[in-house]
């Protein structure tokens, strides 16, 4: 089969399409012919090896330990393992899995769940990482309620366009954070406000923030510490900057050391793949309530374009390859 395979660590250079031989489904397995493959910002960090920290949590010091690229995938069953009961061959699925820059990529029953009817390969290729990730970043650490101010920094990317339509769903006014490019974008999903960073400070006019989601900044905790209300809620959930050995790490870290002494609860998120959250989104997505905003698409041949653009950090919407 085609894969996208990376031997060591550099820009998007080191990415190269090859045949290599396709994975087989283990016992609680299912192989899926992929469709489609979200890109995420995990897949430029992976490729780049930066920050160092993350080759200590498994991925490979050197080298990655993983040589095909890809997280997001939707497609059809091909085969599934001995243990498999929820899904057989012909099915149409989303989820997560490793090696997704492929024509088969294999993974766990519990990381799929079925596509929805109403979603293209493409759309459901863009929802298992970024929608799991801003639910979880507003239901499980934002504890968001009806009614109240949310801040979405990063409001016109993968992750943000997402939190921007559940927040909303959620019963919260929502102010979306993002370049004079994205700003139309938001508002068509549903922003009540939208602050275009490039001409003015969120955190130096009114009102103050409930819950402030932090996907794509690299603000100084006291800037986004002045947007909040007193009991205010601050969830850091990416960024960028930091230097080579930590990264946007090294926010979480600060925040993590000042929140016991602050009255504002102050948050950061791993996102973990949940067969009941991918459900969630699946009803959310069948019933209208959540759209995915793909801003462009790339061939298999074509992804080390789309980790170069994806890398840039200005992604419209979600990037996505076609297979």
């Amino acid at each position: 089969m085609k894969a996208i395979v990376q031997e060591t660590y550099g820009s998007a250079d080191v990415l190269e399409l090859r045949d290599i031989d396709p994975p087989t489904a283990g016992d609680d397995d299912v192989l899926i012919r992929v469709r489609a493959a979200g890109v995420d910002a995990g897949v430029v960090h992976l490729m780049t090896g930066l920050p160092y920290l993350l080759r200590l949590f498994g991925y490979g010091l050197r080298a990655p330990r993983v040589r095909v690229r890809g997280v997001e995938v939707a497609g059809r069953v091909e085969a599934v393992g001995r243990d498999v009961t929820r899904f057989q061959p012909g099915d149409e699925v989303f989820g997560t899995c490793g090696g997704a820059f492929a024509e088969y990529a294999r993974g766990r029953q519990d990381r799929f769940a079925h596509k929805p009817a109403r979603l293209t390969f493409e759309q459901a290729a863009a929802v298992p990482v970024s929608a799991l990730t801003a639910l979880q970043g507003l239901r499980d650490r934002g504890a968001v309620q009806p009614g109240q101010k949310v801040l979405v920094i990063g409001a016109g990317g993968g992750v943000g366009t997402f939190a921007v339509q559940l927040a909303k769903e959620f019963g919260a006014e929502v102010t979306g954070v993002c370049g004079t490019d994205k700003a139309d974008l938001v508002r068509s999903i549903g922003a009540d406000h939208v602050i275009d960073y490039t001409r003015e400070d969120f955190a130096s006019r009114p009102p103050r923030y409930d819950l402030i989601l932090d996907i794509a900044g690299n603000s100084p905790l006291s800037r986004l510490r002045r947007a909040l209300t007193p009991r205010g809620t601050l969830v850091i959930m990416g960024g960028e900057g930091g230097g080579r050995w930590l990264g946007g790490v090294d926010r979480q870290l600060r925040a993590m050391l000042l929140a016991p002494f602050v009255g504002h609860r102050l948050l950061t998120l791993m996102s973990a793949p949940r067969e009941e959250d991918l459900r969630l989104l699946a009803e959310l997505i069948e019933d209208g309530k959540v759209t995915p905003i793909i801003g462009r698409t790339y061939s298999l041949s074509d992804v080390p374009d789309a980790v170069r653009y994806m890398a840039e950090g200005h992604a419209r919407g979600k990037v996505v390859i076609t297979l």
